[in-house]
């Protein structure tokens, strides 16, 4: 603390010298000039364009809005927005780290709600950013520019540290940052780590755990009990913790609810004609289906009966085959594959289910470029079929 406030006192000793231009000065400094005006603030200290701190002025007034009540606000406007006092103050932290002008324009332009800040608070959380964390000034920058409401808002430095060691980089903590913020607001103790808790006691690594969390950065936000919520209900699908699918299952069973994750066993049940543990089992194989709208599911289904003449036990042994998209997969090889059939190029005992799961690159290398000479045209029809648009609501 005492080396960030040696550091600090001389930032804030300076952001009383910061210089400006002669209309900044004129207009926004002087007691009887007319009252601070931001927008003219941000053409003149910090470098926008009249169009783009237009924007940004009414850009603050709206976060403003959204972020204090009326009474807070107009309290911290009359504190910190009276002059150019404060706003020159945080220019000149942020400039003390290694931020150049152009660096703190485009910070300015995402949150001009930052120049109103407490610079006592902000002052040694920029610091620590740099001297604590060893955050280089453009790391800085691109984590100011989704991440600047958190450093005005509360301390950061410890929950970064903990994200930053938990993903395994800070490249790849920006990564879930610009997905989800919303993740340095949460209580730290009683959620972040509680969840990660719990999950370490349903036999995941820390390192499960953050491949888990990096598709869906929410799932730690959630309070314990819908964590526990989550857990249960894997485990009523027949996901056991010990199970490798048990990360899945509880990444898809997070992005819905019970009530929708039953509803859409039924319609599987009913669908292809299965019983419940049957669809479990299938569900458990393949828990991604669970995210999948019902339309989509009956028109992979309907193709792969109708048009392949599978039978739905054959499906549901087989739940991969519902992950494959209809248009850009499923009916296109289909089509490759009847061609294929029909000019004596494919054995007739190849199934239709081999012949859907192998990779995109070495699908076309093998069926389509291959046969380019003796079958003409085919590379343009499997075009043609991947290109098919499904009708809005078709998709799954």
């Amino acid at each position: 603390m005492l080396l960030l406030r040696s550091r600090l006192l001389p930032l804030l000793r300076a952001a009383t010298l910061l210089p400006s231009p002669t209309h900044h000065r004129a207009c926004l400094l002087s007691a009887s000039a007319a009252p601070f005006c931001l927008e003219d603030y941000l053409v003149a200290a910090c470098g926008l364009a009249p169009a783009q701190a237009r924007k940004t002025a009414k850009k603050a007034l709206d976060k403003a809005s959204k972020e204090s009540n009326k009474k807070a606000f107009e309290e911290l406007c009359r504190s910190r927005l009276r002059s150019a006092s404060n706003p020159d103050a945080i220019l000149a932290l942020l400039s003390g780290v290694g931020l150049t002008r152009t660096d703190i324009a485009s910070i300015v332009a995402a949150d001009p709600l930052l120049l109103r800040s407490s610079v006592k608070n902000v002052g040694p959380r920029l610091l620590a950013l740099r001297d604590c964390l060893g955050l280089s000034a453009p790391q800085i920058v691109r984590f100011l520019l989704v991440g600047s409401r958190a450093l005005r808002g509360c301390d950061i430095v410890p929950k970064l540290e903990f994200f930053i060691s938990f993903y395994g980089s800070f490249e790849r903590f920006l990564v879930i940052m610009k997905r989800s913020n919303g993740i340095l607001f949460s209580d730290f103790e009683g959620v972040i780590k509680a969840n990660i808790a719990l999950l370490c006691q349903c036999s995941l690594s820390v390192r499960d755990i953050a491949q888990l969390c990096s598709r869906n950065a929410r799932l730690l936000t959630f309070s314990p009990e819908r964590i526990k919520e989550f857990v249960l209900l894997a485990e009523e699908l027949g996901v056991h913790p010990s199970s490798r699918m048990f990360k899945h299952v509880i990444r898809s069973v997070s992005m819905t609810n019970k009530e929708k994750v039953a509803a859409r066993l039924e319609f599987l049940k009913s669908t292809l004609g299965c019983s419940g543990s049957e669809v479990a089992i299938a569900v458990s194989k393949m828990p991604t289906i669970l995210g999948y709208s019902e339309e989509g599911l009956l028109r992979k289904i309907q193709f792969l009966i109708k048009e392949v003449g599978m039978e739905p036990q054959y499906i549901v042994e087989r739940p991969v085959l519902l992950s494959y998209s209809l248009e850009k997969r499923l009916v296109p090889r289909h089509c490759v594959m009847k061609v294929l059939q029909e000019k004596g190029l494919l054995s007739s005992k190849m199934g239709f289910y081999k012949f859907a799961q192998i990779g995109e690159e070495t699908f076309k290398l093998k069926y389509i470029d291959y046969h380019k000479d003796s079958v003409p045209g085919l590379a343009d029809a499997y075009a043609t079929a991947s290109a098919i648009v499904v009708p809005s609501g078709m998709k799954s």
